[in-house]
């Protein structure tokens, strides 16, 4: 159990430690990324609004100056200082346009303020974008738009303007490969911390379940001799004055806190690591029948319906001990449990590589509440303590069922569906 705990912490820490380094990490790389977008479409609308020919006319933030007419007016001072751009913006732009007329055919292609691109390649490249009716995004490194212009004989054409990103992008993977990095560094080094130091963050929970367990066991082997003494009395006292309610009211207090006190060391034996099952393969199926088969005179006699469906010839690897103890604990659950005239039934099958168990009973109705009733294997929970006292339970039964299966790496689960009854599946 200190183990389970020991590794569900590192496992808590590192998913905590991995999704806040992650929603960093992812934060600040996307905000880097939209900058740069944001960046891009602003020079791209500069380069569009100067028609593909970005000058240093004009474009000093700083002045005061009136435009000229071959200023757009919608580009104003505000624009190019909220943008960052400045006298210098011209010169460390890099781009080039490529215009067409309405047919497709290359009417100008301006090449001033790049030297990475050939003609050549900056008309195929524009050509297969038209063909394909591109308007906008990425070829490559290059952020592209379409723009309507006016050619030289006065039709319209389509300028395709390309920006140059490659410096933006190249240093945005960098630093997102850098933090990529840093973070997998960190988590690594966490780990290893964590690893180390998680023996040391659960080791008062160690020391109390440790002391719980010896309380436990301890408690129990103190009651044991009390106890037979108790019952040797009571024996004595009946063979002298005969049996009467107050001696059977005795034996019936002795013999239930004699069952508490072997299922609370049977508990604390489970509990403890490296515990050992003698695993054997035998007929699971003749096991559960014989053992429910043993219960039916109980079931007749209270006037409830037992009934089981029992798929023949399943083979389990195992502890059978264990397995009949679960099935009597299920039974008896359900028989202590169960309305008066209740209906009690038990099944197993193979489904692929599991075994399923099911138990079923019904119960005084809206006694349950409907959906998950998990909760019921934790130890000493009582869904109706007046009940429990009067069946004899003690809550500590179905705790054990459920220490039973996980032993054998399995699964339990209860449930209502509609509060008259209940349904316990256990996969093994």
């Amino acid at each position: 159990m200190i183990k389970s705990l020991q590794k569900k912490f590192i496992l808590i820490t590192m998913v905590s430690v991995i999704l806040v380094l992650t929603s960093i990490m992812a934060a600040i790389n996307i905000f880097n990324y939209r900058d740069i977008m944001k960046a891009s479409d602003a020079k791209l609308t500069l380069i569009s609004m100067y028609d593909g020919n970005l000058g240093n006319e004009n474009f000093d933030p700083d002045s005061n100056t009136e435009q000229s007419p071959s200023t757009p007016p919608e580009l104003s001072n505000e624009f190019k200082k909220t943008n960052g751009f400045n006298a210098e913006t011209p010169f460390n732009t890099r781009y080039f346009t490529v215009t067409l007329d309405a047919d497709g055919e290359i009417t100008n292609v301006n090449l001033g303020h790049i030297a990475a691109v050939s003609s050549s390649e900056a008309t195929s490249v524009t050509k297969s974008l038209f063909e394909d009716s591109q308007t906008s995004g990425f070829y490559g490194d290059y952020k592209y738009i379409t723009t309507t212009v006016t050619n030289s004989d006065g039709t319209e054409g389509t300028m395709y303007i390309f920006l140059d990103c490659s410096n933006d992008l190249n240093n945005f993977r960098s630093f997102l490969y850098a933090s990529i990095g840093v973070s997998v560094l960190g988590t690594a080094l966490v780990f290893l911390l964590v690893l180390l130091l998680s023996r040391q963050a659960v080791r008062p929970v160690a020391e109390s379940y440790e002391k719980q367990k010896r309380f436990i066991t301890d408690a129990s082997h103190e009651l044991k001799t009390p106890l037979a003494i108790i019952d040797a009395n009571t024996e004595v006292i009946e063979l002298e004055s005969g049996e009467s309610e107050w001696t059977k009211s005795t034996k019936r207090q002795i013999s239930r806190l004699s069952s508490l006190t072997e299922k609370l060391v049977f508990l604390s034996r489970m509990d403890e690591e490296g515990s050992h099952l003698q695993i054997t393969e035998f007929s699971l199926s003749d096991v559960i029948s014989d053992t429910v088969d043993s219960f039916a005179g109980v079931a007749e006699s209270k006037g409830k319906s037992l009934t089981q469906t029992i798929q023949p010839g399943i083979l389990f690897h195992g502890d059978q001990a264990m397995m009949q103890q679960m099935t009597s604990l299920l039974v008896d659950n359900a028989l202590k449990y169960s309305n008066d005239g209740g209906q009690i039934s038990l099944s197993l099958e193979k489904n692929g590589r599991n075994i399923v168990l099911k138990v079923y009973n019904t119960v005084d109705p809206g006694s349950l509440a409907v959906g998950n009733l998990d909760m019921l294997f934790e130890r000493f929970y009582r869904n109706d303590a007046s009940r429990n006292s009067k069946t004899g339970g003690h809550g500590i039964g179905l705790s054990v069922v459920q220490a039973i299966v996980l032993a054998h790496k399995g699964k339990i689960h209860a449930e209502s569906k509609d509060g008259n009854s209940i349904l316990f599946t256990a996969v093994l």
